[in-house]
């Protein structure tokens, strides 16, 4: 099962990737402004707003498998669509269209394939932490990211910024097939026979319920839409911020940099998360340190005016995002019952596509008005606000704060022991997987 997952993680952030080191400067040739461009972005995840309940059902009820299939084939025709939008040098609204669609495709993946994979876990008797896991599948998907996000750039520059899109696209075309094959829903079954109307609204319940009526799970969503609206701003705007730094607004392949370390760093952050998970009691404190470190960074980068300073600061925002991403899905995790965990993790990426449709066009409009330096410090200032929830969740003392191995049963409570009885996980976190 393991080796199901980080094969789909490899896959997926492969084509993701291809196109994420030069997606702004795709955006900026086809005629957009800054804040079109950013606006784009936007729309995309008002997309991923809209559709996650929708598609939350569909993996619920119909099945994670299923879920996965169904993103694959979404994103693919949606990333051809970008592509001819581009050619054809399309007005806005056009963009925004097609935006929401390709939200709509990653919607089926979210929550669904985190789901699948802690099911398919405790069915097949895993005992060992969650972070270990999560954590290697940052380390995968960021060494794809190091080479996708690399080759695009190269690409890009040999040919032009469209040739990208389309081997992302056949890259998806070939993961439906490796899902098709691979992928089986293990120790859960799904809940058929409701209508969409019905099932929609146990959905909702199940949400508000399991997500935002437990405290500490509900401080801990609340994070999101700052962190993960920050997150994908900085992330693009950080590919025209160096080609400025740089002093050559056509060499794609340093915009392609900025991926490539982050990707790198994100290997590096994943080995880091388990063992910077046993030096803390808490999961709390990880998420709590890297949310300020990420912060510090920002700020920082927002302040230099040396490219190959801000080299070292991205990578330095890239191993603190990576440690607290696998951390932070962990705690998710263990508080939430098996059931409903895909409609919470959904309910929880929904938060966050609300923060991006919210916080990327306002910072995308701070670009343009005081450059990419003062649109980074207002990302740092508005991360620093996931802080106080982090603290809040905290607070809660739910024993998920404290687990150091895979929940089980329907309740969401965890199988291992506290950290307080044990120094470290129930398995060796540098070991790789035995399944």
């Amino acid at each position: 099962m393991q080796g199901t997952y980080y094969t789909l993680t490899l896959g997926n952030t492969l084509a993701a990737s291809f196109i994420w080191g030069i997606n702004t400067l795709f955006l900026l040739d086809a005629g957009l402004t800054n804040l079109e461009a950013f606006a784009a972005n936007a729309f995309f995840s008002l997309g991923m707003f809209i559709f996650e309940i929708p598609t939350g059902v569909v993996a619920d009820t119909v099945g994670r498998r299923a879920s996965y299939l169904l993103g694959t084939v979404t994103l693919a025709a949606t990333t051809a669509m970008y592509w001819m939008l581009w050619v054809w040098q399309s007005p806005f609204w056009a963009w925004a269209v097609v935006s929401v669609l390709l939200g709509l495709g990653f919607t089926f993946f979210s929550g669904a394939v985190d789901a699948w994979l802690v099911d398919a876990l405790q069915a097949t008797g895993y005992t060992g932490s969650l972070e270990a896991v999560f954590g290697r599948a940052v380390v995968v998907g960021n060494v794809a990211m190091l080479g996708g996000s690399v080759l695009g750039g190269v690409i890009a520059q040999l040919s032009n910024l469209g040739v990208p899109f389309l081997i992302r696209a056949g890259i998806l075309v070939v993961m439906f097939v490796v899902a098709a094959v691979l992928m089986h829903d293990l120790g859960f079954t799904p809940e058929r026979g409701l209508g969409p109307v019905k099932a929609t609204r146990e959905v909702l319940r199940a949400s508000v319920k399991y997500g935002l009526g437990r405290r500490p799970v509900r401080w801990l969503m609340f994070t999101t839409p700052f962190t993960t609206g920050v997150g994908f701003y900085a992330f693009y705007a950080l590919q025209p911020y160096l080609l400025e730094l740089w002093g050559d607004e056509g060499a794609y392949s340093i915009a392609g940099l900025a991926a490539a370390l982050l990707s790198g760093a994100g290997i590096v952050g994943g080995f880091l998360a388990p063992v910077v998970r046993r030096r803390f009691r808490k999961r709390t404190s990880v998420i709590l340190l890297a949310t300020i470190l990420s912060t510090v960074v920002l700020l920082l980068l927002g302040l230099v005016a040396n490219f190959w300073v801000a080299v070292v600061l991205i990578a330095f925002w890239g191993v603190a995002s990576s440690i607290d991403d696998p951390v932070h899905r962990a705690y998710l995790n263990d508080m939430i019952p098996s059931r409903q965990r895909a409609t919470v993790l959904s309910f929880d990426s929904l938060l966050g596509s609300a923060g991006g449709a919210a916080i990327q066009p306002a910072l995308g409009r701070a670009a343009d008005l005081g450059g990419y330096g003062f649109s980074l410090l207002c990302s740092g200032a508005v991360q620093l606000l996931a802080a106080p929830f982090v603290l809040l969740s905290r607070a809660e003392h739910d024993p998920a704060d404290t687990a150091i191995a895979v929940a089980s049963g329907e309740d969401g409570t965890t199988a291992g022991a506290a950290e307080g009885s044990d120094d470290g996980p129930a398995t060796d976190a540098t070991l790789p997987p035995t399944t």
